[in-house]
């Protein structure tokens, strides 16, 4: 059973930067494809980040420009990079990761991390 384990939020200030972390347990697998949702309070979960395999991202409009996700195979592990924080961007990160287990492919969720912007 694979479990993934977030890191990386934090308060920070207006212009800021964070980088998420999700890293996944075991071995004997590869990321398939990786979503990073948030979910602000009393809001919906967005999804604000997605990536596959073969390394084609989309963005909300919102983070364009702003947010980069990537895959590290090696580490068994999935980035967000924020950068130019606003307050907007206050919310709970989410890492929704596609593992594909010889052929399987499995979805699992990170445990989520908050992420507060504010001056």
């Amino acid at each position: 059973q694979v479990q993934l384990v977030e890191s990386g939020g934090g308060l920070v200030q207006p212009g800021g930067s964070l980088r998420l972390s999700c890293a996944a347990s075991g071995s004997g697998f590869d990321i398939y494809d990786v979503d990073w949702f948030r979910q602000a309070p009393g809001k919906q979960r967005e999804l604000v980040a997605n990536m596959t395999r073969r390394g084609s991202t989309n963005y909300v409009d919102s983070v364009k420009g702003r947010f980069t996700v990537s895959i590290d195979n090696a580490k068994n592990t999935v980035y967000l990079q924020m950068n130019s924080l606003k307050p907007e961007d206050t919310a709970d990160y989410y890492c929704w990761v596609k593992i594909d287990t010889w052929g399987i492919i499995d979805g699992y969720w990170g445990q989520g991390t908050p992420v507060t912007v504010s001056s």
